[in-house]
């Protein structure tokens, strides 16, 4: 069953035929149809050029275009094209391996691209993702909480993970990667109304 006649419509930029995109991730080409979709609806949200903008990302994760977000914050070029929306949806899929996610984790940690997370870098991601869950803590708890995730996962002591120890650390805390695992992705066909209508957004081509 494909999705509502995508081909009639004039291609967004930097798009990948759904074949492609199937077969380098979980997703099905049906699936990657259904994605389309919803990639057109969030890309024409508030700019209408068929890329997926970062104040466009912001609203439809938290229905506001203005909230700080340090996951959209990192886009280096401010865009999403199709291809890369497929391929990151696809580290939250059920199905990926379990070692993408925790490269992809790493990756998303190691904020400055040294190829370690270093404590300011930990202690910066966790004070985004408290912002983001609405959760207030004590700079005294916030401290402790990044002094004993490195005195668990910087094994050889050196003040900084590298990516062998972060893997040991995940293995030893799958709570870390909870939240990299999306049901829903399982089977984005039948799922793809009720995702679609999460995002508020109106769209006259559906």
């Amino acid at each position: 069953m494909g999705c509502m006649n995508s081909k009639s419509f004039k291609h967004t930029p930097g798009y990948e035929e759904p074949s492609v995109l199937a077969s380098e991730t979980s997703f099905s080409v049906n699936e990657v149809e259904a994605l389309y979709e919803l990639f057109k609806k969030l890309s024409h949200s508030i700019f209408k050029d068929g890329l997926i903008h970062k104040e466009e990302l912001q609203l439809a994760l938290f229905r506001n275009s203005n909230r700080k977000n340090l996951f959209a914050d990192r886009k280096r070029n401010g865009v999403i094209e199709f291809g890369e929306f497929v391929r990151s949806l696809n580290i939250f899929h059920p199905d990926t391996p379990k070692l993408e996610k925790i490269n992809f984790a790493f990756r998303l940690y190691d904020l400055r691209n040294t190829g370690f997370i270093e404590r300011e870098e930990l202690k910066e991601m966790f004070l985004a993702l408290l912002n983001e869950s609405d959760i207030s803590l004590s700079d005294d708890m916030v401290e402790l909480i990044v002094h004993k995730t490195f005195e668990q996962a910087d094994s050889n002591g050196d003040g900084k993970i590298d990516l062998e120890e972060w893997k040991e650390f995940a293995s030893q805390n799958p709570a870390l990667l909870k939240n990299m695992t999306l049901p829903y992705l399982k089977d984005i066909t039948t799922t793809f109304p009720s995702f679609v209508m999460k995002s508020e957004i109106e769209d006259d081509d559906l």
